[in-house]
């Protein structure tokens, strides 16, 4: 027996979770398969006109990989095209979860809703669903111990407000960016605080606001202590790319072309201009301090 839920689930946050958990849950307790099925890319991404600017808050691998670390025992992508789009929910029932996928039980969310013609009755989705043999349970919304009404859009509007704090509580875990560490200019060295530079390996991810940030890094397995730079570094480089660097505290190792791992902990300050390289460097000093 299929259990399976649907959807998109960008950041696999705790509104997520509830329904991650009960769909593994129901699946345990009726000795069938849970499934998550889900869609690449982001519908946004394919229909919308700003899908340049829309941000992902995992890829499709650090969702992959959040989800089975749930106890989900399948996950499957189905490409997000506009043909697809265009199926409306009962087709989606019949000829998807139905007959592809053989699904018996969908777990849905309070506000779940399928196909073009975005059914949202539970009375009439409870109707199609049954003529393809599927019944549907329903998760209650997921509202924190704040009383927050949680939703990806909302976590990616505090990231980019620099509210890390915030985001990393609606999601229930701390939001991290993966990439590969590359060469920079090394003028972090020549101040005493060399970074590593990371490369995103998912180019649509959304970046928390310009600014420092208490952070812990990954390489080869480990976790170490230290901050990260978001931003132009306009004391260093004016005007030139956005870069993303990290000062791994008491760390000096050579780790260009390596794996890089970053969880954000904390808003320590926004980025500013300072006077002189000196400046710059008082300060990383006194941030070092403040965030070990």
């Amino acid at each position: 027996m299929v259990i399976a839920a649907t959807g998109f689930f960008d950041g696999v946050h705790l509104g997520h979770r509830a329904v991650l958990n009960s769909l593994v849950e129901t699946a345990r307790k009726m000795g069938g398969h849970s499934l998550v099925l889900s869609f690449w890319p982001h519908p946004r991404a394919v229909l919308q006109k700003d899908a340049q600017r829309f941000r992902l808050l995992t890829s499709l691998d650090e969702k992959k990989e959040m989800i089975r670390k749930l106890g989900v025992d399948d996950f499957q992508i189905i490409p997000f095209t506009r043909d697809f789009s265009s199926l409306t929910s009962s087709v989606f029932f019949r000829d998807y979860l139905h007959t592809r996928y053989g699904v018996k039980v969908l777990i849905a969310g309070y506000d779940h809703r399928l196909g073009c013609d975005g059914v949202r009755d539970p009375e009439k989705m409870d109707k199609e669903a049954r003529m393809s043999g599927i019944e549907i349970i329903r998760v209650p919304e997921y509202v924190s111990e704040q009383g927050e009404h949680i939703s990806s859009t909302k976590i990616r509007a505090a990231l980019s407000e620099g509210s890390i704090e915030t985001a990393n509580r609606w999601l229930g875990y701390p939001y991290c960016l993966h990439g590969v560490v590359v060469e920079g200019n090394r003028i972090g060295k020549t101040l005493g605080f060399p970074t590593a530079n990371m490369q995103l390996y998912e180019p649509l991810k959304q970046l928390p606001a310009n600014g420092v940030y208490k952070v812990e890094a990954r390489l080869n397995g480990k976790w170490y202590k230290g901050m990260m730079n978001i931003g132009f570094r306009p004391t260093v480089a004016p005007n030139l790319e956005h870069t993303i660097e990290t000062h791994i505290f008491d760390f000096d190792d050579d780790i260009y072309g390596l794996d890089i791992r970053v969880r954000l902990l904390k808003h320590h300050r926004r980025e500013i201009a300072f006077p002189s390289l000196s400046a710059l460097r008082e300060q990383l000093i006194k941030d070092q301090k403040e965030l070990s």
